[in-house]
């Protein structure tokens, strides 16, 4: 059984262009920290661009998350 939160994430994936804009940004970012942990070793340059990523990847859920309290609201 699904929550009403979940419900609503299911419904803006299924009919807003922006939430699914912002669901395909973030599993981008989730594959490449994926690729990075993959790693045993990460140098400096790849350290920065980890910590960039998960910066991005947390922006663009919150961006997610603004969308779904938009929609319980209405």
């Amino acid at each position: 059984m699904s929550t009403p939160t979940e419900a609503i994430r299911e419904q803006l994936m299924a009919k807003d262009p922006e939430y699914q804009r912002l669901n395909e940004e973030h599993a981008r970012y989730a594959a490449q920290l994926d690729q990075l942990a993959s790693k045993h070793y990460l140098n400096e340059q790849e350290q920065i661009e980890e910590v960039r990523l998960k910066k991005l990847k947390l922006h663009v859920k919150d961006q997610m998350e603004e969308l779904v309290h938009r929609f319980q609201s209405d």
